[in-house]
């Protein structure tokens, strides 16, 4: 009989969670006489000099195709072996040398079968599920790929530390394995536009790698990238969020790259702030921090707000009614509401338990931004030319004036007709409308015309065909 010692095999195979397919490939002590018992993160046990020699034989193998074939045939001779683990483990380990997937993740399967919260193979699962998604055209193929990669990711991050392992040992392989995990997580569901639960796989994700590896070119570097990408694409967009991360990013990564996620970062800065004069300083904090510091939000002056651009529109202008009609229809839609009259508050001395009160002056009632601009139009009537028909029918015609409504086939404009239209105009027609302001909703934007009426293109004037003279000659 032979005693044969095992290492943890967790502890070793954590070294190189990182090679092909991103893991370099551990490998067990070899086999040796040792008293019967655990300690230190060594198993013993004892099998059969057969047993020994077949084991040995796939332990001593120098190519992965021949370990590979080695480690099956044991297998197969011993299938109830008691170390039929570790033998998984290093067929795992031959068919990932040997770069072949398929039979990799056929081992990975098999191991999780004896071993349902082996780490090691939880991470080539989801590597493996990922790599193969990720080569998919067919969307709901990939999402289902992604998916499949995501629950094993979910599985290894609800792994328990195995009990030979120590704790220093775990939190080395947790740190290789984790954010493994939580790139699968955060690509599932950017995929299928679950920005929240890609925002926080992705933060995991950075939190949880090694710091270095949060700055060199990999995947830890490009998921920043769809870290600042989740953002941007949230509901609303969050501007500020994607131009940190993906100035960090952008930071560290080499061209192509560079330029790319620099595009986004400016894109979403200049959203945020109106402009995209200090981004340089966007860069700067983002390079020094893996995360956005408490005082990163208020260093950046967010652009003025529709509500802003319109109150000032009104301030600094005269006459409203002499606004461009799209500068009318921005207020209308982005104007302020009403603001209802505040009383006086006079002045209240302090006491002992309360305190002063300033007093405060009465403040009138103000009316809507678009209030104050309809009522300088409503009852007038005007003709707009060349607006194009969105609907129509015999009594009523839904038009697109402004560039917007036109860009995006949607009407700002209804005409109730004066008369019953005889022949409906076509849509998407050019025409022109004549009516009278009537009343407006501001969401959807939709100005509503009274008395409306198709005012017929005049025809150019039929030019008279000049004069021919005769010429006569007499006869003398």
């Amino acid at each position: 009989m032979k005693k044969v010692v095992l290492a943890s095999l967790l502890a070793v195979a954590g070294a190189g969670l990182l090679a092909h397919p991103g893991f370099a490939q551990p490998t067990t002590p070899a086999p040796a006489q040792a008293a019967t018992g655990q300690a230190g993160g060594q198993v013993t046990t004892t099998m059969s000099q057969e047993e020994y020699a077949a084991y040995n034989n796939a332990k001593t193998q120098t190519t992965p195709a021949a370990q590979a074939a080695a480690w099956e045939a044991y297998l197969k001779a011993y299938p109830n072996s008691a170390v039929k683990q570790d033998a998984l483990q290093q067929l795992l380990n031959a068919y990932s040398a040997g770069q072949d997937d398929a039979k990799t993740l056929d081992a990975a399967d098999r191991l999780l079968a004896v071993d349902p919260n082996n780490f090691y193979a939880l991470v080539f699962e989801v590597t493996l599920r990922n790599k193969a998604a990720g080569a998919l055209t067919d969307a709901t193929a990939k999402q289902a790929g992604l998916d499949a990669a995501a629950g094993y990711a979910v599985k290894g991050l609800a792994a328990p530390k195995p009990a030979v392992m120590s704790d220093a040992d775990w939190a080395t392989l947790k740190q290789k394995g984790y954010p493994i995990f939580y790139s699968a997580i955060g690509a599932a569901d950017l995929q299928k536009a679950g920005n929240a639960g890609a925002i926080a796989a992705y933060k995991s994700e950075l939190t949880s790698a090694p710091l270095a590896a949060t700055t060199a070119p990999g995947t830890v570097l490009m998921d920043t990238y769809y870290l600042a990408s989740a953002y941007y694409t949230s509901k609303p967009p969050d501007y500020l969020n994607c131009a940190f991360y993906a100035a960090r990013a952008a930071a560290y990564a080499p061209e192509p790259f560079k330029t790319t996620f620099t595009k986004l970062g400016t894109y979403c800065y200049t959203k945020f702030h109106g402009k995209p004069d200090g981004y340089d300083a966007v860069t700067a904090v983002a390079k020094e921090n893996l995360t956005p510091p408490a005082s990163f939000a208020g260093s950046v002056t967010p652009a003025p707000t529709p509500a802003d651009i319109v109150a000032n529109l009104i301030a600094t202008t005269p006459d409203l009614a002499a606004l461009a009609l799209s500068d009318k229809e921005y207020v209308i839609q982005n104007g302020r509401p009403a603001a209802p009259a505040q009383p006086a508050v006079d002045a209240v001395a302090a006491t002992a338990t309360t305190p002063a009160v300033a007093a405060k002056p009465a403040v009138d009632a103000r009316p809507s931004d678009a209030d104050k601009v309809f009522d300088t139009i409503k009852g007038k009537s005007v003709e707009l030319p060349d607006v194009i028909v969105v609907a129509a029918t015999p009594d009523q015609v839904q038009v697109a004036v402004s560039d917007d409504a036109v860009q995006s086939k949607t009407a700002d404009f209804t005409f109730n007709m004066k008369e019953p239209l005889k022949t409906l105009p076509t849509v998407g027609d050019k025409i022109t409308l004549s009516g009278t302001y009537d009343s407006y909703t501001q969401t959807p934007l939709m100005i509503t015309m009274s008395d409306g009426a198709v005012v017929e293109k005049k025809k150019p004037p039929v030019k008279k065909p000049a004069a021919t003279t005769h010429h006569t000659t007499r006869r003398r």
